[in-house]
């Protein structure tokens, strides 16, 4: 596999699209070795306090502002990536680009762009550059969470079939609470929208010029269960003006994963200075597509996506119901196994919160004294101490919990500090919150029938080697790292590599292109110990204020979202469709 009849190579582009930016890869086809790469920074980044004013500008001259839980983005960033990072990585990689077979994507997840019928996004129409709701909502937008409450209310008081698939809660970033939420806060926009599409199949139109649901994101994110979608009277009982969302907004094609989407237009040729007319692979979820990467298509292997968030992927060959998990779906990660999802919406989000406004000066100064990163810094500081010598314990809810309470309305929590905390004590503290969050995981695919039996960790956070160590001794399970620092665009160029005809499936080029194993970490029984009473006291708080005993994490976001509504979001919507 991957050359000619002239022995000449064959090369794969994969794509990753992360929250913040997007990195390609150039891969060889006969055995995976990464060749190139080029990342794009989203110039626009996250949207979550105005829309940026060089696109929509509000009565005073500045952005129309937002207000909070809402995380936005600009499509024409996306396709900028493909006209940077493409070319970059092959150039970096100095490859001739008419030997490139395919090209494949990941997008975050669930991430939605509401289009017109040519895939034309609504914020780029005349008339809509000032609506937030015709912009992309990103995956941590957590604003339709009054949505998806009334979804799950609904869904549990009539007995749903699909409600237990998704371990018992649907998200407020899924696909129905965002279109229920963008219907009652702008009709006109709902009217306009045509097609309600994630943006992993959005990139692979402009790429292929053919609309294509992938199977990941519709069974994930999409409610589509046993070949079906939540039917109307259920939809129309949550707003009768949400009845035909499925018919008119969301139902498309459904394509496998692996499979061709379409093929390398003129355009997006020109955009990538790739050959028109090469496979464009069906579209997927960064974290999902991680897996082949990984090696990991076989039960019990769990992959943990490790950056801004985390999310957790492990195929299996039994169906169980395992609560608070992000959805279970047939060949959501390769045909022939079930594919559970799991995740944590804050993780590396957390770790960057604190370093930005809870370290002092003096730190950032010491660290640039010693040509340290302040992550690099306080890690160094806080590997010197014992477990549990900071005295503190913390839930890493700072983004809402999505496994295994899905409730986006909690929020972070500290206990234990005195006059003597110190940043690096937090920070420690606020690493192991993340790892016990891991843990409940783990646990609650244990108590379900569904063992973890591999614990394999890809993502840019695997570098930090103490965080690694705390996730072992915390979990218990033996912690290998992914070889590549590129995970999910390595796992596209697989995907890209079988759409274009060069394996027959996932499992045979996962076994040629994956990456080797890097770092293994192996539990040290006196931290697994120690760990153990943290982690009691971990579960206490979370069963505390995640579980009902106390709301005030709730009544605290009411009265937030009380106090942004005292003016109004945007003024163009005040009476007006257009």
């Amino acid at each position: 596999m991957g050359v000619t009849a002239d022995g000449k190579e064959h090369y794969v582009i994969g794509v990753d699209y992360g929250t913040l930016s997007g990195r390609a890869v150039v891969v060889r086809v006969r055995d995976g070795k990464e060749l190139g790469s080029g990342v794009f920074d989203y110039p626009h980044a996250v949207i979550t306090e105005a829309l940026p004013g060089d696109l929509a500008d509000g009565p005073d001259g500045t952005g129309v502002r937002l207000p909070g839980e809402w995380a936005l983005q600009v499509p024409e960033d996306y396709r900028e990536v493909l006209r940077h990072a493409v070319p970059a990585a092959v150039r970096d990689a100095g490859i001739d680009p008419a030997a490139v077979v395919g090209i494949a994507t990941d997008f975050t997840a669930c991430t939605m762009v509401p289009v017109k019928a040519d895939g034309t996004p609504l914020s780029e129409l005349p008339g809509f550059a000032n609506r937030p709701h015709a912009y992309v909502k990103l995956w941590r937008h957590h604003a339709a969470q009054g949505q998806a409450d009334r979804i799950n209310a609904l869904a549990a008081e009539l007995g749903e079939a699909w409600l237990p698939r998704y371990g018992g809660l649907i998200s407020s970033e899924w696909e129905f609470a965002k279109g229920l939420q963008l219907l009652e806060e702008d009709p006109g926009a709902y009217a306009e929208m045509d097609h309600w599409v994630e943006a992993a199949d959005w990139i692979v139109w402009q790429l292929c010029g053919n609309y294509v649901r992938n199977a990941c994101t519709a069974g994930y994110k999409g409610i589509y269960q046993d070949g079906k979608y939540p039917a109307e009277d259920f939809l129309a009982a949550l707003n009768p003006d949400f009845k035909d969302f499925v018919s008119t907004k969301l139902a498309h094609t459904i394509g496998r994963l692996g499979d061709a989407a379409g093929y390398l237009t003129a355009e997006a040729a020109a955009w990538t200075g790739l050959r028109e007319g090469i496979a464009v692979a069906v579209g997927n979820v960064d974290a999902h597509v991680t897996a082949p990467a990984a090696r990991a298509v076989e039960p019990g292997q769990l992959v943990a996506i490790m950056g801004t968030s985390t999310c957790h992927v492990m195929n299996a060959d039994v169906l169980r119901e395992v609560p608070g998990m992000c959805g279970v779906v047939d060949g959501g990660i390769v045909d022939g196994l079930w594919g559970y999802e799991a995740g944590q919406s804050g993780v590396g989000d957390i770790f960057g919160w604190f370093t930005k406004y809870g370290v002092p000066p003096e730190y950032h100064e010491a660290a640039g004294e010693l040509g340290l990163g302040i992550h690099e810094y306080l890690t160094e500081l806080a590997a010197r101490q014992e477990i549990g010598e900071h005295g503190l314990i913390a839930l890493d809810w700072h983004s809402g919990n999505r496994s295994v309470l899905v409730d986006h309305e909690l929020s972070g929590v500290i206990v234990g500090q005195t006059l003597a905390t110190r940043p690096e004590d937090i920070y420690r503290a606020l690493l192991e919150a993340t790892a016990f969050g891991t843990r409940t995981i783990v646990d609650a695919f244990r108590d379900a029938g569904v063992p973890v039996k591999e614990f394999i960790v890809a993502g840019g956070l695997l570098k930090n080697t103490l965080l690694m160590q705390i996730y072992a001794d915390i979990t218990g399970l033996p912690l290998s790292t992914i070889g590549s620092a590129q995970g999910p665009a390595l796992g596209s160029a697989i995907h890209a590599a079988v759409a274009a005809g060069e394996y027959p499936d996932i499992r045979a080029a996962a076994a040629a292109m994956g990456s080797e194993p890097g770092a293994v970490y192996t539990p040290i029984p006196e931290r697994v110990a120690a760990y153990e009473e943290l982690f009691a006291e971990y579960q206490t708080l979370h069963d505390y204020f995640g579980r009902g005993a106390n709301e005030v994490m709730h009544r605290l976001k009411k009265m937030q979202r009380s106090a942004h509504q005292t003016a109004p979001m945007d003024p163009v919507l005040e009476g007006s469709n257009a």
